[in-house]
């Protein structure tokens, strides 16, 4: 492992998910010697833990723009570092009135543009093998992609070490961060620039920046289910839950009546915040999910009936009667009410960079570049 005080670099970026080595990648395309600060053997937070679902579509806003500059990185990157990128969109399934409403608008609301339409119920089934009881039709989106975070983390990682000028700092704690230079268990690191990017962890370092952005951790319910028949699933399933969630399908006129239709016929559902995805995984299991609770500290005990309920509504969703966990596991990240990111400046040449609606995964390759434009040209937080 490379000394902490080797000698002085460009950039420092503290955590080594997906959001710091977003940020590495950008450095490294900018010619910037880099050294990544990572608390952990590997990471093992928010980045892989989650669906590898890049959900470009159900976007809006900023969040989009980052997105769509994501999705092209994730082509190229994948190409690169030799993980596999899957392009073929989401099914966005509909069962009621109140969903294909919804769907209707949000097509009509931002055009052919994007490739997104209304599907027909055999359009649909063609598509992907879902349950064709009360299918009234779905929403295709093909510019989604899926990668497997579980492999596609680990080789950006890989390549990442490969390139000149790069360094990994594994298994190293920083306790201080002040203008060029970081505090660490391994010693001090002397740097031009600081990136931190350490998501639902950003209390630790900066509890009054946490708390002023009212920053808490959201644990999720997920689980790894065998296929349960033999088919290939390559687009990720969604269903109506989706549209009371994404940004991009929010403001919509037809998004409260379909809220008010959940509540009253299936109230558990939008009480835990339940949003249900499936994605498949290279070995052909699928990855579903996933419940939302909130605190300052993630409750280590998961409870039984919100796994019921996403296998309920997952097993409603494939028409089949029962599937098979294999793995079940609770995912974390970094959550603030009506903000999609947080970029601020702790203290000069410093941007502590989170992502707090759960679409690191999405947006953090787009949103990287925004980042190192201001944090070396400026002193002020662009966000």
């Amino acid at each position: 492992m490379p000394d902490l005080s080797s000698g002085r670099v460009d950039l420092a970026v503290v955590g080594a998910g997906i959001v710091g080595l977003a940020h590495a990648v950008e450095a490294v395309e900018r010619g910037l010697s880099v050294a990544v600060v990572e608390q952990d053997a590997q990471a093992s937070g928010a980045s892989i833990r989650n669906f590898g679902h890049v959900f470009v579509s159900a976007q809006a806003g900023e969040a989009l723009d980052f997105a769509l500059e994501a999705r092209e990185r994730w082509r190229r990157l994948a190409a690169l570092a030799g993980f596999r990128v899957v392009e073929a969109g989401t099914v966005l399934v509909a069962r009621w009135p109140e969903e294909l409403e919804v769907i209707e608008e949000f097509v009509a609301s931002i055009g052919t543009g994007a490739g997104a339409r209304v599907l027909s119920p055999r359009e649909a089934l063609e598509l992907a093998p879902v349950g064709v009881d009360g299918l009234l039709g779905a929403l295709w989106t093909p510019l989604d992609l899926r990668v497997d975070p579980r492999r596609a983390v680990p080789a950006l990682t890989a390549w990442l070490a490969e390139q000149p000028g790069v360094s990994f700092h594994k298994s190293t704690t920083v306790y201080g961060v002040e203008e060029g230079r970081l505090s660490t268990s391994r010693g001090d690191l002397d740097t031009a620039r600081i990136v931190v990017a350490v998501g639902h962890d950003l209390d630790r370092l900066f509890p009054g920046l946490a708390a002023d952005a009212s920053i808490r951790r959201c644990t999720l319910q997920m689980l790894r289910v065998a296929l349960p028949r033999p088919r290939r699933i390559d687009p990720a399933l969604a269903t109506g839950l989706s549209l009371l969630r994404y940004s991009g399908f929010l403001g919509y006129s037809s998004v409260d009546r379909l809220r008010a239709r959940f509540e009253r016929e299936q109230p558990e559902l939008i009480e835990h915040e339940i949003n249900l995805l499936l994605t498949q995984r290279p070995d052909g299991d699928l990855v579903l999910g996933d419940t939302h609770r909130y605190g300052p500290t993630p409750d280590p005990f998961r409870s039984e009936r919100l796994d019921e309920l996403l296998l309920e509504e997952a097993s409603r969703l494939l028409g089949v009667d029962r599937l098979f966990v294999r793995e079940r596991w609770l995912g974390v990240y970094a959550h603030s009410p009506n903000r999609d990111f947080l970029v601020s400046t702790p203290c000069s040449g410093v941007r502590a960079v989170t992502v707090t609606s759960g679409i690191g995964i999405t947006t953090a390759l787009g949103l990287a570049a925004r980042v190192l434009d201001d944090l070396f040209d400026h002193a002020h937080a662009i966000v």
